[in-house]
């Protein structure tokens, strides 16, 4: 259910069209929620035809033009809500753990390489979330919405610095038994 509340949040951050909504997945949502083209453009659909968006008038659309949305009343009222409401957690499901697990019990072949590989992925993703927040983020920008949105990218950072620690804890531990 969080898709249609992301697209609302990008969409009263910036009107945009299904195109520039998923340029901005690829640059910013899509770091935490993620979503195909296709499911972007599906999801716009349906937000539209339950009132929550509108495409902006346009004087004589032509053909192949891209559409801009906006959310109405109704959009941003889901949108509350639906960040008011609460959640619990979700269970974390991730592969490499499991493939940590079977290694138990199936011998390690293969386990340092692919340990090595999600160190070096989680190091890359670490530096871009750190230039963004330079780029981003600086000192003087310090908006109630620009707060929030500098914490999610700390969630991130602080993911992916979890992720380092412990990826580098599992490497000395294979290596230990090599």
């Amino acid at each position: 259910m969080s898709l249609p509340h992301a697209i609302l949040t990008a969409l009263l951050e910036k009107p945009s069209s299904g195109l520039e909504l998923t340029r901005r997945f690829d640059k910013s949502f899509g770091f935490f929620w993620s979503a195909t083209h296709q499911q972007i453009y599906r999801e716009l659909g349906k937000l539209e035809q339950s009132g929550f968006i509108r495409a902006l008038p346009s004087e004589a659309r032509a053909r192949g033009q891209k559409k801009e949305y906006e959310v109405l009343p109704a959009g941003r009222a889901e949108l509350a809500a639906w960040a008011t409401a609460g959640q619990d957690p979700r269970a974390m499901r991730d592969p490499l753990l499991l493939r940590v697990r079977a290694a138990a019990v199936v011998g390690t072949e293969g386990l340092p390489a692919e340990l090595r590989r999600h160190l070096t992925l989680h190091e890359r993703q670490l530096e871009l979330y750190e230039a963004i927040e330079q780029r981003d983020f600086p000192p003087e920008r310090d908006s109630e919405q620009d707060r929030l949105r500098h914490l999610v990218l700390r969630g991130g950072i602080e993911l992916e610095t979890f992720w380092i620690r412990w990826l580098t804890r599992a490497l000395e531990t294979v290596d230990g038994e090599e």
